[in-house]
């Protein structure tokens, strides 16, 4: 079985089952769902079911990847991310591209991994 880094626009038992494995596996919980009012994805990444805390750098890390995807977001005449919350424990972004979708999870996923 391969382990899928996130899931989007799934069905809520879906990311259920998506959870548990984080949990089996000691992996963060990454979701991206569609936002019907702007189209773009809220993103929100979960470390609960994983050992791992994000650390000040970590949040810096975070902030450049936000300041990122408004800069891509600006140059497309898109509106900036509706907002975004970091915490220890838990991180979410509101606006984010489809067409950045896969990296920014990604890169979220990598983080956790290093």
């Amino acid at each position: 079985m391969t382990f899928q880094k996130y899931l989007g626009d799934s069905k809520m038992f879906e990311y259920d089952k998506h959870y548990r494995n984080c949990q089996q596996f000691d992996k963060p919980f990454i979701k991206a769902k569609i936002n019907p009012q702007h189209g773009n994805y809220f993103v929100q990444i979960d470390l609960m079911p994983c050992n791992y805390k994000f650390s000040k750098n970590d949040e810096k890390t975070l902030k450049e990847m936000v300041k990122h995807e408004n800069a891509f977001l600006k140059s497309n005449s898109e509106p900036e991310l509706q907002g975004f919350s970091i915490t220890s424990e838990l991180a979410w972004f509101d606006g984010i591209s489809i067409k950045n979708l896969d990296s920014f999870c990604n890169e979220l996923y990598d983080i956790t991994q290093s």
